[in-house]
């Protein structure tokens, strides 16, 4: 989720890697079920179609400090981009990352109650 653009009201160029000419004004939102949840409105692209590859520019270092597990998402790599280099710089989680710090309750086995104190 990039959080710039609801709480500042930051503008991140996009390019759609695409050869279309035609271009159509778009809402680019990210996968929560939430009004804050944005990329960009109101923004005139090359005309979009299914599969292709949006790249959202200057996300910058706060990325790494601003993600957050929100609705269990998982968070994803992070590319480093500079004078066409390119590398990963962090790999993208997969489910079990998401739950590699959960501990079961011992209590909730029927045989034992809660913790007391």
């Amino acid at each position: 989720v990039l959080l710039r653009p609801a709480l500042y009201n930051a503008y991140h160029p996009i390019i759609v890697l695409n050869s279309s000419v035609e271009e159509e004004v778009y809402d680019i939102v990210g996968p929560l079920c939430e009004s804050g949840d944005f990329i960009a409105r109101n923004r005139r692209l090359p005309k979009i179609k299914e599969g292709d590859i949006l790249v959202v520019l200057n996300t910058g270092a706060y990325g790494f400090s601003m993600s957050s597990h929100y609705n269990s998402r998982l968070l994803p790599a992070e590319i480093l981009v500079n004078n066409g280099k390119y590398d990963i710089v962090r790999e993208r989680e997969d489910f079990r990352d998401l739950l590699k710090h959960q501990r079961y309750a011992r209590w909730l086995n029927k045989d034992e109650g809660p913790k007391k104190g």
